[in-house]
């Protein structure tokens, strides 16, 4: 490194963000995840001992990722490099590689590999790591807001241990922000500012787990709020809303947190809870979820959890999905919930998504048997002539509007799909069937 680099890194230290000036250089500085970095924990052993092997660091922004690799590379004896997958490519991973052959050949020492956001690099970029960590050249390093089972090549999975990080507990951000306010090394100490409690309390439970997101709303109230009568700046309830403005909400379109929501959305609706599933609404919408999206959710629910028990539900859900698209944000919200509570106080019954799903297994597993003769269409050239539609009973010359006859193809006469449920409409269903087969027609 020459003057000028470290010129440059040390200004860059000094005038970073207060979220990476504050980040802990030691274990003992870590602040939460205590289900990983605990004294008698697998990790906190392997980064005392020196004797890490490759790991992925899992969780949502804000709960440590970086800010762990940054403690590896203050303690460890290997070399360190770190790489950003959103801005690397294929020659930047040359270079490490090609520095740390160097290194094990020419020093004997290992080379970390530190990636950021590992799920950015594609699969390209992931097998071209895969032989330098498998040979030992490599130590990796990943960091992913993603599911790694999802993001990252199962080769690489296989040889790296996964380590999910937690959102922050509410006690750990107050800790931090206290450091924030009143370190005058790395934090904000200088700048003679106070915090009051409840202001504290605010911003750790709005942070919604993300330190980075408390820090940088102490930092902005610490900057831009006047000091006081006695000289010092007072970040009160008011200056800490103004700050942050908005709850921090854990929702990445592609990733759990998505796909966690959406099926507590679902199964709120089918457990017949209203308030539960407005609630999950009002997440999606809050996070900016497609309207489009949630409307297919609540038509699909209204067909197979509510089904025939309320065939109005899929009518409500159905106009709805039309109706959020003419009108958009933010009145659709007010069409979404009306769907959806309706949906979740209708009457549940599962019988029709069961009964296609038993079809479906039969045609699979049965030989396919022709059409009876008697259902076959009559209509077409020569039809008659093979006698196709010969026999057939039309209902409506009969009482009820019935007739027995054979509907199924030969040998699976007696087969039963639907069986209709007691619940809601499909109590009546039952009663008109039964009711249909009371006498031979």
């Amino acid at each position: 490194m020459n003057l000028f680099d470290y010129m440059r890194e040390s200004k860059m230290e000094s005038e970073s963000p207060l979220a990476s000036r504050l980040r802990p250089k030691t274990l003992d500085e870590v602040v939460g995840q205590q289900h990983i970095v605990g004294r008698d924990k697998l990790l906190y052993r392997a980064i005392k001992a020196d004797k890490l092997g490759s790991i992925i660091f899992y969780g949502p922004p804000g709960t440590g990722k970086t800010t762990l690799a940054k403690v590896i590379a203050n303690t460890t004896s290997a070399d360190f490099r770190q790489i950003n997958a959103t801005v690397a490519g294929k020659k930047d991973m040359e270079e490490v590689v090609h520095a740390a052959k160097d290194n094990m050949g020419m020093y004997g020492k290992k080379t970390i590999l530190f990636v950021d956001e590992i799920h950015r690099f594609n699969k390209g970029q992931q097998d071209y790591l895969l032989p330098f960590v498998e040979d030992g050249t490599l130590i990796l390093i990943g960091a992913t807001t993603e599911n790694p089972y999802f993001e990252v090549n199962g080769a690489l999975l296989s040889r790296s241990r996964i380590f999910e990080l937690k959102p922050l507990e509410k006690e750990d951000i107050r800790e931090l922000i206290r450091r924030a306010v009143y370190d005058r090394d790395r934090g904000m100490g200088t700048y003679d500012a106070v915090i009051d409690d409840d202001a504290a309390e605010f911003l750790a439970d709005t942070a919604n787990g993300d330190a980075r997101a408390a820090l940088n709303a102490v930092e902005l109230g610490i900057l831009t709020t006047e000091r006081g009568p006695d000289g010092k700046i007072h970040i009160d309830l008011a200056v800490a809303q103004e700050c942050i403005q908005k709850r921090v909400v854990r929702y990445d379109k592609n990733g759990d947190n998505h796909y966690d929501t959406v099926s507590a959305f679902i199964k709120s609706m089918r457990g017949s809870d209203p308030d539960a599933a407005v609630y999950y609404l009002a997440r999606m919408l809050y996070a900016g979820e497609d309207i489009k999206f949630i409307a297919r959710r609540i038509m699909i629910c209204a067909s197979e959890d509510v089904g025939n028990a309320d065939p109005q539900a899929l009518t409500v859900a159905v106009s709805a999905a039309q109706a959020v698209e003419r009108i958009g944000m933010p009145e659709a919200q007010i069409i979404l919930s009306q769907a959806v509570t309706y949906v979740a106080t209708a009457p549940k019954s599962n019988a029709a998504c069961m009964a296609v799903g038993a079809a479906a297994e039969a045609v699979a597993s049965s030989r396919t048997m022709p059409v009876p003769v008697h259902l076959q269409d009559k209509h077409y050239k020569g039809a008659q002539k093979l006698g196709h539609g010969l026999g057939y009973k039309y209902a409506h010359d009969y009482p009820k509007h019935y007739v027995k006859q054979q509907y199924l193809p030969d040998g699976m006469e007696g087969s039963v799909f639907y069986e209709p449920s007691d619940n809601g409409y499909e109590r009546e269903i039952r009663r008109h069937m039964a009711w249909l087969k009371e006498e031979d027609t």
